[in-house]
């Protein structure tokens, strides 16, 4: 596995303010948030090392500081670049931001706040067997009203995304977890600050976009 995936850099997101958690995690970065005595983050490193991954690039924004300090001598044994935003710069200008720091042609993006098992080295090869522009991992739930949710055609090519389908058949949605080329910098706004998922992906539709269930 490591043969594949040891020259691929990995993105994370980790710079959300996570307003939502802050009765829970007070003032700390969200994926700082406490798991049994070490930060959430770790564990997600833990398992990229697993599937062989050696380079990773943080996104940081929100008490960049306190990511940076931590992982300033990680002891996870991979090499970890912070890729700092001066002000809030949204899912798809973080990426963005991150730009000179990729070196592999393809590369991987996760959001840091949420953990999702998958054989990374399947995705891999399921991306660069279509010669895909853009593929995101999808994940299955029961109901999906209260999911934005994702439809692919017959051969797994992103047709369409649906906010919250009323009738909840539509069960795919998005597990936050992407394979891209570098190209994909070219289908992104000028404008320093966007939306990865609103700017970016819905206008990919029709072109090389595809979903890995």
């Amino acid at each position: 596995m490591a043969s594949k995936l040891d020259k691929i850099d990995v993105v994370i997101l980790c710079g959300g303010l996570g307003k939502r958690l802050r009765s829970q995690i007070g003032e700390k970065q969200k994926t700082m948030a406490d798991v049994e005595g070490r930060p959430f983050l770790d564990i997600v490193l833990e398992y990229l090392k697993t599937q062989g991954f050696k380079r990773i690039i943080l996104c940081v924004g929100f008490h960049a500081e306190a990511v940076e300090e931590y992982y300033k001598d990680n002891k996870l044994g991979l090499e970890i670049i912070c890729s700092k935003e001066e002000e809030p710069l949204g899912t798809g200008g973080a990426f963005k931001n991150a730009k000179n720091c990729i070196k592999s042609e393809v590369f991987f993006g996760l959001n840091g706040d949420c953990f999702c098992p998958i054989e990374y080295e399947r995705f891999y090869n399921f991306h660069v067997g279509r010669n895909a522009l853009a593929s995101i991992v999808m994940a299955k739930v029961p109901d999906s009203k209260d999911f934005g949710s994702m439809v692919i055609d017959s051969n797994c090519k992103i047709t369409n995304f649906l906010e919250k389908d009323a009738s909840g058949k539509i069960n795919y949605i998005n597990a936050g977890i992407y394979c891209f080329n570098k190209k994909i910098f070219n289908f992104m706004p000028e404008k320093k600050a966007f939306s990865i998922e609103n700017d970016v992906f819905i206008n990919l539709i029709g072109k090389d976009f595809y979903g890995y269930k």
